[in-house]
């Protein structure tokens, strides 16, 4: 009962609201709320600020709260222990990615399977922000981000690759001919990037703006089949990782040209909560990214 209860202090963390907490736990809400006042009772402290709607936790509740999120991970770590030892490894690997990394991961999430047929995988795009603040609430095993850019906290970390950059550009467009572009040639261009709240973007207007031009966004997204669709359709460009180019490709009537190496390159890697139980299906997962050799030059 208590780990129980335990979850519905979880999900009522994570969903920020008593009714998709109760969804969540597949419990009506009524039976949400009586069992978070049973946990108040027992541990003789309030947790929830009570109102109309939920409003968070009381300061003895947000210490209640991070005890939940390790106990119920340790639980989960436990499960993952039992089941290996009796059949082999299973469960249900959470990871986040931001955006530019998405489509990488299936190049890490396949060799796992392979190895692992029983593992299921759920896999979310984030901001790095989000990434990081998951892990340390549990609500994550594994994330995917810059590893060297923002400061990332305390998470452990392990390199994949240093992220290139390409222009894509149409054919029939002023460099779609071109056997090289430079920045400032990128920078001068009609483009389309991904949003400002992403780490890629943040990093590509850093490298646009040592040109001293001010680049010339027409279209900003959050997704990269939007990029492609309007470099395609508006006779856009845009500055792309080539790390796209394994599962979105080069589309016909496009061109993806090398940009110059940078004055500073960036690095995409794995990254573990630095607290907590470690859990067996992220560890699975960091055994495989180290067989790999990801887009060597």
């Amino acid at each position: 009962m208590l780990l129980r209860r335990l979850e519905y202090l979880a999900a009522l963390a994570r969903e920020g609201h008593f009714g998709r907490a109760a969804e969540a736990c597949h419990v009506t809400q009524p039976a949400l709320s009586a069992g978070i006042r049973k946990l108040e009772q027992e541990l003789g402290v309030q947790i929830v600020k009570r109102a109309q709607r939920f409003e968070g936790f009381t300061s003895e509740g947000v210490q209640v709260l991070h005890w939940a999120q390790r106990m119920l991970a340790e639980r989960e770590s436990l499960d993952q222990t039992i089941a290996s030892m009796r059949g082999g490894l299973t469960g249900t690997l959470r990871m986040g990615a931001i955006p530019t990394a998405l489509s990488v991961a299936s190049l890490l999430t396949t060799p796992m399977r392979e190895r692992h047929p029983l593992t299921t995988f759920l896999l979310l795009s984030m901001s790095s922000r989000d990434i990081v603040r998951r892990l340390n609430d549990f609500d994550i095993d594994v994330g995917m981000t810059y590893v060297d850019g923002e400061p990332l906290g305390r998470v452990r970390v392990v390199p994949l690759y240093r992220e290139r950059y390409l222009f894509l550009t149409p054919t029939d467009g002023e460099h779609g001919a071109a056997e090289a572009v430079t920045w400032l040639d990128a920078a001068r261009s009609p483009l389309c990037l991904l949003t400002g709240d992403m780490q890629n973007r943040r990093i590509i207007d850093g490298h646009l703006a040592d040109t001293g031009v001010d680049s010339n966004v027409v279209v900003e997204t959050d997704t990269v089949s939007a990029v492609y669709a309007h470099v395609a359709s508006m006779g856009l460009s845009s500055v792309v990782p080539h790390a796209w180019l394994p599962t979105f490709g080069v589309p016909e009537g496009l061109r993806a040209i090398p940009l110059p190496k940078p004055r500073r390159t960036h690095q995409v890697g794995l990254v573990l909560a630095g607290h907590g139980p470690e859990s067996l299906l992220a560890r699975a997962l960091v055994d495989t990214a180290r067989g790999l050799n990801l887009f060597s030059p």
